[in-house]
């Protein structure tokens, strides 16, 4: 689920993949409320990080997806949305 809605995914892909095709390069927003999305894809920036199953700061560029795991937007420092 992204966003609290079912996506589509295949197997091996990484959460920024999925979130790349599925809604663009927007992953969180910070607490100002600016857009961050993938700028490295390599873990290295932390700029993609995502709520995986209630744990945020989750770098998308670097976890595959798994058949009923739930991905939030988060928002500043480890909220969704």
């Amino acid at each position: 689920m992204l966003d609290g809605r079912p996506t589509m995914a295949y197997e091996g892909e990484t959460i920024a993949a999925v979130l790349i095709a599925e809604e663009g390069l927007t992953t969180r927003k910070t607490a100002s409320g600016a857009r961050r999305g993938i700028y490295c894809g390599m873990g290295v920036c932390f700029e993609c990080l995502v709520v995986v199953d209630g744990v945020p700061n989750t770098r998308a560029c670097m976890a595959l997806v798994a058949d009923g795991m739930r991905v939030e937007r988060q928002k500043g420092v480890g909220s969704s949305r």
